[in-house]
């Protein structure tokens, strides 16, 4: 037929069927891409069993490490997806990272702190909460164990649906807790341990906010608000990304090393002092060509901080997995020695194929889910440039890395979260600051109505409010789902 022939109301409703056709295929895309994610975590679950069969053998407690395998696979999915936003939220936030590019360079730095520094943590969660010795026997250790692996698991993925950045740590933590005690008692709990953990949990968001806003407060009283910027910059950002290269390479050299030599304290900290002076003067010319034609300005500062923001969050990175890992594969690692050894008092040794299962769940988790929290927590709470994100990345990795060193599983949610609401906070301080000044310079100068007083208000309080009540509410309910899955563990197997 030939295109003088057509009729205009054929055209009409071949277009009106295209369109329907185009609206077929974005839905249908919309409704696949969420189900493909659920098909490769599944499949990633089912590959860690697997895993764990062909390395476990065949013996009697096989199918117990199998399932076990799954849980872990499963928790380390839920870090991915919900813990992980807290390192890469603030630069993407910040616009210095793509999604795509901070979920590569997030995967990769996970997986080297989870293999190469994960160990210490994992001997926390394992035996630090649970005092073993009340368990009953061996099974009774292990249907507690796979409790928590499962219920923290749950809560973390229920949190990460309606979008809540809560603790990986909190949610294990709880849940070995609540299974304790559902298991033996009060008496399982060790008390003393939890104690140091919780006073940690509150200590980490406020360490974690008022190194941020320290970090703040240096940036603006020593590049933002100088005369020359430019100038300022090229001082000042080769020595902020050198300090942070000392203390990265500082703890590589304690923990990252350990199987190949042995480092003390005091020969760490030359290293580390030895990194920083090499990162800063490899950034000097590095930022000097940088600054070359750029403005004496706020927004031309963006730039130069666009390195070391990248940097930091790949340090964060590492020491969220050499932290967080542990969280996966604790209670895996102890189930394993429990099952093939039938000791469940003495000390945890971690077998590579654990720590692999948790560092590939992390990546899949953060590749597959991370979206969502990592716009939450880079755009919802504060406005962040790349000098905020900056300090909120460098001061969660040098908080995460100083208590993994101590062996304490803080929560690197509550120190992340906690420097973005620090930076946010500073800032609201900061500006209310000026404007006493400003009246005391100008007395005639009318004061602000509270609406607009609220209105000028930096951090979101909806999202503080809400985060903080999932703060509080998640160790109670892992440990009450800990406590039932329990229960039912022991009437299946009972």
């Amino acid at each position: 037929m030939s295109h003088d022939n057509l009729d205009p109301s054929h055209l009409e409703t071949l277009d009106r069927d295209l369109g329907r056709m185009t609206t077929l295929e974005q839905a249908t895309l919309y409704v696949s891409r969420p189900m493909m994610g659920f098909g490769i975590a599944l499949l990633f679950i089912v590959f860690a069993g697997l895993l764990a069969a062909l390395i476990f053998g065949v013996t009697n407690n096989t199918f117990i490490v199998v399932v076990a395998a799954a849980f872990g696979a499963y928790m380390a999915l839920n870090i991915g997806a919900n813990d992980v936003a807290n390192n890469m939220g603030p630069a993407v936030g910040a616009n210095a990272l793509s999604m795509g590019l901070a979920i590569v360079i997030a995967a990769v730095f996970e997986s080297a702190g989870a293999l190469l520094a994960g160990g210490d943590v994992v001997s926390t969660i394992a035996k630090g909460i649970i005092a073993p010795q009340n368990m009953a026997s061996t099974q009774v250790f292990i249907s507690a164990m796979m409790a928590a692996l499962l219920a923290s698991a749950l809560w973390v993925n229920l949190a990460t649906w309606v979008g809540a950045p809560v603790s990986t740590t909190h949610s294990v933590v709880g849940g070995v807790m609540g299974a304790g005690i559902a298991a033996a008692g009060f008496g399982a709990v060790s008390w003393g341990q939890m104690s140091a953990i919780a006073a940690s949990w509150v200590i980490s968001p406020l360490l974690g906010g008022l190194v941020a806003a320290g970090f703040l407060w240096f940036i603006k009283s020593n590049i933002i608000y100088q005369d020359d910027k430019i100038a300022a910059a090229r001082r000042w950002v080769p020595v902020l990304v050198g300090f942070m290269s000392g203390a990265f390479s500082s703890y590589l050299a304690v923990k990252g090393l350990t199987k190949i030599v042995v480092i003390d304290m005091g020969a760490a900290l030359l290293i580390g002092a030895a990194v920083a002076i090499l990162a800063w003067l490899i950034m000097i010319p590095v930022v000097r060509r940088q600054s070359v034609g750029l403005e004496n300005r706020n927004k031309s500062l963006k730039v130069l901080f666009g390195i070391p923001l990248i940097v930091s969050a790949a340090l964060l990175s590492f020491a969220h997995g050499a932290n967080d890992v542990a969280n996966a594969v604790g209670p895996l690692a102890a189930i394993v020695q429990a099952s093939s050894t039938g000791d469940y008092l003495h000390a945890v040794s971690i077998p590579l194929w654990v720590m692999v299962i948790g560092a590939l769940g992390i990546s899949f988790g953060l590749f597959l889910f991370g979206p969502k929290l990592i716009r939450m927590v880079g755009n919802q709470i504060t406005k962040l440039n790349p000098m905020r994100a900056f300090c909120v990345a460098l001061s969660a990795a040098v908080t995460v890395i100083m208590a993994s060193s101590l062996g304490l599983p803080v929560s690197s949610t509550h120190i992340a979260v906690g420097g973005v609401f620090g930076v946010g906070f500073f800032r609201e301080w900061y500006a209310e600051r000026r404007m006493r000044k400003a009246k005391r310079a100008i007395p005639g100068l009318p004061a602000l109505p509270p609406e607009e007083r609220r209105r000028r208000k930096l951090v979101r309080r909806s999202h503080f409010m809400t985060i903080v009540a999932a703060w509080v509410i998640t160790v109670p309910a892992a440990a009450a789902l800990s406590a039932g899955v329990f229960l039912v563990i022991q009437g299946i197997t009972g």
